[in-house]
């Protein structure tokens, strides 16, 4: 299997990337933000959980993630691979990533983290927040928390990754052919 933890800031492009690399290399792209926006859109008692975290930006407990990324696996034990995008996103995670892994005889291949620039971050999230309709993409208060709360809380993964050989920096700026051809380039020696 081809698992990939897609890893950068909030706004670095890592769904616009995960849809290419779907079709590139025939992954599932389990997305947390994705799934978490659909269970608040279904008013499921996760969904209204998660939604008091998310509105002011902050991350959703361990405990929620790690049960509902469990029960995808499960689901798609055939995948090919997977694209782990807005997960893991503490040490904890990640640690509880590696052991459902493990019980699925498989692991992280790496961590692509794509690097972008803090004012670029802010203006991609507010040009999404308009066509979007996102409400934590339309308040640049709530992006600079998101923006610190990754760095406080979630840049800690680099250090995870790293000592294991896992962890690949990508230049996140630039066109979005640019940076695909990037993560390809990186995906091609995994």
């Amino acid at each position: 299997m081809l698992n990939i933890v897609l890893f950068g800031p909030p706004g670095a492009g890592k769904g616009t990337q995960a849809e290419y690399l779907i079709k590139s290399y025939g992954l599932i792209h389990l997305s947390t933000g994705e799934i978490l926006r659909s269970e608040i859109a279904a008013g499921s008692e996760l969904g209204v959980e998660a939604k008091k975290f998310m509105d002011k930006g902050e991350l959703v407990p361990d405990h929620l993630v790690v049960k509902m990324i469990e029960a995808i696996l499960e689901t798609h034990s055939e995948a090919r691979g997977f694209i782990f995008d807005g997960f893991p996103r503490t040490v904890d995670q990640a640690k509880a990533l590696d052991i459902m892994l493990e019980a699925h005889e498989t692991g992280i291949a790496g961590m692509l983290s794509l690097e972008v620039e803090k004012q670029e971050l802010i203006n991609r999230l507010l040009s999404r927040g308009k066509v979007s309709g996102r409400v934590d993409d339309q308040n640049q208060k709530v992006i600079e928390n998101r923006i610190q709360v990754y760095r406080d809380k979630t840049l800690p993964l680099i250090e995870y990754y790293k000592p294991q050989g896992k962890h690949f920096g990508i230049d996140g700026m630039g066109s979005i052919e640019e940076i695909a051809d990037r993560l390809k380039q990186v995906i091609e020696k995994l």
